[in-house]
């Protein structure tokens, strides 16, 4: 029985834990950001993927357990995605989105390409749409990080008081709105394009744009609630620890106790954002298209809102 609880019989293409709570989520999409999927070899990935098709056709070599099964799915969501079936560029994976953007995490060009890199690609993207998007989301991001660091200049003219809520302030909301900037420009083709939702059985009832516009809301609702760690922690902990002693004769160590505890603080707060909502979102077929609705006997159709 203890066995059982700790791993439940596998379902192929279903999540090992429940996305209907906040722990499920939190739990799964802990897997999917495991930065040990980054070293798995071609080969490894391989074997996964046969695991997983001898189990769908029923060949699975005797011996096999589930938690070698859920291992398997687990490498094979971290790396490949959902709709194209295609590896993801390694920087640009889920799992990838701490180790490779934390030396450049305000660095919007990053970002950018993990949006993209992990949008829903039901529907083929024109390289002219990506690099309009892209040079779009950049632009935009660099416009407000600029204008930020103008505001904080002038900020030396003004009373010690504002000063203070302009320098404590003002980051958060610029950097919140780069982010909305950035997913939105990235995967604006799924908002004119719409994207598919599935019925029941996994199959294409139709494409909606409402459902689109649904996806990239709650992905970039993710990306504001994303640096709010990162913003409130580091400055709480520092001003405990330059109050030890040994800091306090060590200097030189701040910088570099600093930059470990954003680090830490960035990769707790990615599993929390990203998992606010289920990734397979469901949506009532009463608010999407009328041509959608007549489609289908189905009262909810589900969708891939991203990463």
């Amino acid at each position: 029985m203890a066995e059982s609880a700790a791993c439940p019989a596998f379902q192929l293409g279903r999540p090992r834990y429940d996305q209907t709570s906040f722990l499920g989520r939190l739990r799964h999409f802990l897997d999917i950001i495991d930065p040990s999927t980054l070293f798995v070899s071609e080969k490894e990935l391989k074997e996964c993927v046969k695991l997983l098709d001898d189990y769908k056709h029923g060949t699975l070599p005797p011996g096999v357990c589930s938690d070698q099964l859920w291992e398997a799915q687990k490498i094979k969501q971290a790396i490949i995605h959902p709709d194209t079936g295609e590896k993801i560029f390694m920087p640009f994976r889920m799992s990838g989105y701490v180790p490779f953007g934390t030396p450049i995490w305000l660095n919007q060009s990053h970002n950018a390409c993990v949006n993209y890199a992990n949008r829903n690609a039901t529907k083929p993207t024109p390289t002219s749409k990506f690099l309009q998007g892209y040079v779009g989301a950049v632009t935009s991001a660099v416009s407000i990080a600029v204008g930020l660091n103008v505001l904080i200049q002038k900020a030396n003219k003004l009373s010690p008081a504002t000063r203070m809520i302009i320098q404590r302030f003002v980051p958060f909301p610029a950097v919140a709105s780069a982010n909305i900037c950035n997913v939105a420009l990235m995967r604006h083709n799924e908002l004119s394009e719409g994207i598919d939702v599935l019925d029941n059985n996994g199959s294409v009832v139709g494409s909606s744009k409402i459902a689109a516009r649904h996806a990239i809301m709650e992905t970039a609702f993710t990306r504001v609630v994303l640096p709010m760690p990162i913003f409130v922690l580091p400055p709480i902990i520092m001003s405990y620890l330059e109050r030890l002693r040994f800091l306090q004769r060590n200097r030189r160590l701040m910088l570099p106790i600093h930059s470990v505890v954003c680090l830490v603080t960035f990769g707790l707060s990615l599993p929390v954002a990203i998992s606010l909502f289920p990734q397979m979102a469901q949506i009532e077929v009463s608010r999407l298209e009328p041509e959608i609705a007549m489609a289908t006997d189905c009262k909810v159709l589900t969708y891939n809102k991203g990463l």
